[in-house]
Order: C-alpha cells, then sequence, then structure tokens
C-alpha cells in the first residue's frame, strides 16, 4: 500500500471516543447568574475531582429540568424529594448520591397562646400550606396530620398560602395552623420577635436532596461523579457551601447508600393530598 494509500486509510479511522461531559441542572435555581453563584464553586470541585468537563445548565422549573434530560441537554439533575419521585416514574434515571439536609422536617406551626394544643385541636380548623408539591410546605406538614389521624381536606380546611402571608394571617386569628420546615420556622421568629410561635405537630426527617444520572449516561462518567461526590466529599461540600442559599446543606454529607425506596414516604404524602399518579408535577 502507498504512503497516500496509508494516510487516507488513517484518516477514517474511528477516532477514541472522547469523555462524556457532565452537564448539571438544579431544579430549585432559576437562571444562570443565580445557577453560578450557587453552584460555580461545585463546578470546579467537580471538574477537580474526575478530570471531566463540567457545565451548569439552568432551568426555569422543574418541568423544564425533566424536558433537558429526556431531550439531552443535562445528563445529571439535582432535586428535592418531591420532584425525584415524578422524574423517576417519567425518565427512571439513575440515583448517584443523596445530599443530606440535617435537620429536614415538616412541621404545623400555631400560635404559643392558641387553643390549639395538639394536632387534634385543628379538626374543624383551617391550615395553611406552602406550594403546591412543595416537600417541606404541602406534603411533609399534610403527611404529618395524616400520621396523626387528621385526612387532609376533610377533617380540616387545607389552604395554599405563601408562607409570609399565611404567617401574617396567623397572628390576626385568620387561620389556625401553618406547615413549614424547621428553617423557616427559625426565620419566622427572627421576622416576628414579640410573638410566640409553637409546633404542634413534626413530622420524621424527610428524605434527602438527591442527585440523579440519565439512564443513558456513561458508565465511566457515572462512576467518575459518584466517587467525587464519595471520596472527596468534603471538599465539594466546602464548594457547596458557598452558595449563599446553600446553608441548608451545612452540616450534611453526601450519602451512597440510597434506593428508591426510600423515597416510598414522599410517594406516600402524594397520595395524601389526593395524588395517586406521578407522571406530572402537581400545580405545573
Amino acid at each position: 500500500m502507498s504512503i497516500r494509500h496509508l494516510i487516507l486509510a488513517a484518516c477514517i479511522l474511528p477516532l477514541p471516543a472522547l469523555a462524556q461531559d457532565v452537564v448539571l441542572a438544579v431544579t430549585d435555581v432559576e437562571g444562570l447568574e443565580q445557577l453560578q453563584q450557587e453552584f460555580g464553586a461545585v463546578e470546579t470541585a467537580l471538574e477537580a475531582s474526575t478530570g471531566l468537563e463540567v457545565d451548569l445548565f439552568p432551568v426555569s422549573s422543574r418541568t423544564a429540568a425533566v424536558e433537558a434530560m429526556r431531550a439531552g441537554q443535562v445528563n445529571f439533575v439535582l432535586t428535592g424529594p418531591a420532584e425525584y419521585v415524578v422524574m423517576k416514574e417519567i425518565l427512571d434515571p439513575q440515583i448517584v448520591v443523596a445530599w443530606q439536609r440535617p435537620d429536614y422536617y415538616a412541621q404545623i406551626v400555631t400560635l404559643a397562646d392558641s387553643e390549639v394544643g395538639s394536632a387534634a385541636d385543628l379538626e374543624g380548623g383551617t391550615v395553611s400550606f406552602g406550594s403546591v408539591g412543595s416537600t417541606s410546605q404541602h406534603l411533609g406538614p399534610a403527611q404529618a396530620l395524616s400520621d396523626l389521624g387528621l385526612s387532609y381536606g376533610s377533617d380540616y380546611d387545607a389552604q395554599i398560602i405563601r408562607r409570609n402571608v399565611a404567617v401574617e394571617a396567623l397572628i390576626r386569628g385568620d387561620i389556625d395552623a401553618v406547615g413549614m420546615n424547621r428553617g423557616h420556622l427559625e426565620g419566622v421568629r427572627e421576622a416576628y420577635p414579640d410573638v410566640a410561635f409553637k409546633v404542634v405537630a413534626r413530622g420524621p426527617d424527610l428524605p434527602n436532596d438527591i442527585l440523579v444520572a440519565a439512564s443513558d449516561v456513561d458508565v465511566e462518567v457515572f462512576e467518575a461523579v459518584r466517587a467525587a461526590f464519595l471520596d472527596d466529599g468534603e471538599a465539594i461540600m466546602r464548594a457547596v457551601l458557598e452558595g449563599e442559599d446553600n446553608d441548608k446543606y451545612e452540616g450534611g454529607f453526601f450519602l451512597g447508600s440510597i434506593d428508591d425506596s426510600d423515597y416510598d414516604y414522599v410517594r406516600a404524602m402524594y397520595r395524601t393530598i389526593g395524588v395517586d399518579s406521578f407522571g406530572a408535577f402537581v400545580g405545573d
């Protein structure tokens, strides 16, 4: 074979496959600017740990995150427990790691001098919840009451009201209680230092936020990302906590021993509010 033929043959030989990039979306952060502010350090830390190129991909909603993964625009998504069970139904993604949120639980809050002394006293009353589908402001508080024997929307009047508006209504006496998580209650107490609040119902610790990968992501990429969180977790968590709104993860860990069944409690929450199908996001 001539030198010319050898050169032509070399040109048509398949090139070695390039490593698949990591394209990460976060369901509760909107816009590229905010995403870079909150997770830019995570992008850098992941690149250093994996040796892969990592890009952040902004999404406007949880539905947009699903569509981006379906279209192959993203291959990793960080999402909350309520969103995960829907993503699981629609896309069947792979679980990478859980992002632990210490002291992440739902509770029912009322005024300290209220006649409501226990969850049972809310029967016939009005309870406010946060946005439809929120794990810790809607689903979790509703489940906490259900676990204590109060049926959502029948034993009490369930209202969907923004938390700050709901707290004002509670103080005025227009409603009887508000569903929220521990961090929210801390913020409420700071905002209203002259008002005493109490908790009349508390659910168990909620399932953690979760990083998932597309079902067709390269095995080597999946394992590299998973190993980064489990082996270099301290460095990556420091990067996470550089984001101003990521203090909810402070003191937490990245957990590898996680299974889809760990989110069955979230599925029970959906059923409590009357949602039996997980093929679409509630409220979208």
